[in-house]
């Protein structure tokens, strides 16, 4: 298997536990996981592979985060998942078979079903699990996104 060059990541319920935390001013903060981070801060560039966000939702805290992990292409408040994936796509000029993508839930699908390798978090929804070439043992924001990396880099090396 060759390496992707790109991995898309969900937000909230893969790189996040999926709750979201409200006070009367709206969003107040979300956990993130300082494995996830690493892998891709530190291990995503080392292989050769972009990281990418695509998320449904739209706040400062995962601006703020994806900078500090180096995220440049980041996309938040998209509606079509897989529309905004075919534009980065074409806009990297990358085909869609070099293409990883974690998710956990029915919105995240129809961006998945174009992906060459699909992962998703131990918690993720039946029909996003049933889909995916590999199911972390993690939960979202609990590592999962790090494992998926492991196992991409790790299934390059087995060949």
């Amino acid at each position: 298997m060759i390496l992707p060059q790109i991995l898309v990541m969900d937000i909230d319920g893969t790189l996040t536990d999926g709750r979201i935390y409200m006070g009367p001013g709206g969003e107040v903060f979300k956990a993130f996981d300082i494995k996830d981070g690493l892998g891709i801060h530190d291990l995503l560039p080392r292989n050769g592979i972009t990281p990418v966000i695509i998320t449904g939702r739209a706040s400062e805290i995962v601006e703020r985060r994806a900078g500090e992990l180096g995220i440049t292409h980041l996309y938040q408040g998209v509606r079509d998942k897989a529309a905004c994936l075919r534009e980065i796509a074409v806009g990297l000029g990358i085909p869609l078979t070099q293409v990883a993508c974690i998710g956990d839930d029915l919105n995240d699908l129809p961006m998945m079903e174009l992906c060459s390798l699909k992962g998703c978090p131990a918690d993720a929804v039946d029909e996003v699990r049933g889909l995916c070439d590999y199911v972390c043992k993690a939960p979202g924001g609990r590592g999962a996104v790090r494992e998926f990396i492991e196992w991409l880099i790790q299934q390059n090396g087995e060949e």
